[in-house]
């Protein structure tokens, strides 16, 4: 009698039944889209730095409570319902994949919500340019039309170690200001929003607007920097209102990600 080949399911420990989550709001259900959108984007234009790093944002309804990765999840991996939801202080209220976060991660984040009730995402990088970026004592120069964007709207805050100190969250504060964008010297970059779409935006030009900026040094070339005033009529016109990017460009990036691989949306 011809031996039976044991089931390719043999070996497989089947993953413990966690309770069911209680049901969430059609506004969290839609914050918890979008995010997992943006971790997926993130790691789609290359500003990941494997299971590190962490995008932010408000539970709708619940100003206390936030939606953050889980740790030991590649951002390329994230989805709607991996999201773990945390309060304040980063302590876990609901992680259906019972890895938990990392805590140096939310002393960062915790700072900035904590100080800008507007922010309802933030995003931290360690992309490549944004860290040699944070290097370069002048720090972001106006060299470029994304770089104008940031004239005069660009905090900065000196490195003090890996950030497990929670006092540091008042100076990360102060650093940032009214700013929607920081940079953490010798350290990488921040954004925030008061949607996702909008912390991704300025995430995104940032990090370009870094890009060129290794580049047109890398030239070896004279750089020609334009007048102030041109630097600052520039910012301007990136915050006229009505701006037809701010509801074109997120479904856009929608359909991107659809094309490629829909279950962040899971």
């Amino acid at each position: 009698m011809p031996t039976r080949r044991p089931s390719a399911r043999t070996n497989v420990t089947p993953m413990p039944r966690r309770p069911a989550r209680a049901a969430i709001s059609a506004a969290e259900r839609e914050v918890r889209i979008n995010l997992a959108a943006c971790y997926r984007l993130v790691a789609y234009y290359g500003m990941t730095d494997q299971i590190y790093n962490h995008i932010s944002a408000r539970v709708p309804g619940e100003h206390d409570r936030f939606l953050i990765n889980a740790y030991g999840m590649l951002f390329e991996e994230v989805t709607a319902s991996s999201l773990v939801k945390i309060d304040s202080e980063g302590a876990v209220i609901d992680d259906r994949t019972g890895l938990g976060v990392n805590p140096a991660g939310f002393v960062i984040h915790s700072a900035i919500h904590d100080a800008r009730p507007d922010a309802a995402c933030v995003i931290h990088t360690h992309s490549r340019a944004g860290m040699a970026v944070s290097a370069q004592k002048e720090g972001l120069l106006p060299l470029t039309q994304h770089a104008m964007r940031f004239w005069n709207r660009i905090g900065y805050h000196d490195y003090e170690g890996i950030a497990l100190d929670l006092d540091e969250r008042a100076r990360l504060a102060r650093d940032l200001g009214r700013h929607d964008a920081l940079i953490l010297r010798n350290h990488g970059t921040l954004t925030l929003g008061n949607t996702i779409r909008q912390a991704f935006e300025l995430a995104y030009y940032l990090e370009r607007a870094c890009q060129a900026q290794i580049d047109a040094m890398a030239g070896g070339r004279p750089l020609k920097i334009p007048p102030p005033a041109v630097c600052e009529k520039t910012a301007q016109l990136f915050e006229r209102p009505n701006r037809p990017a701010h509801t074109r460009d997120w479904p856009a990036l929608l359909r991107l990600l659809d094309r490629i691989d829909a279950s962040y949306r899971n």
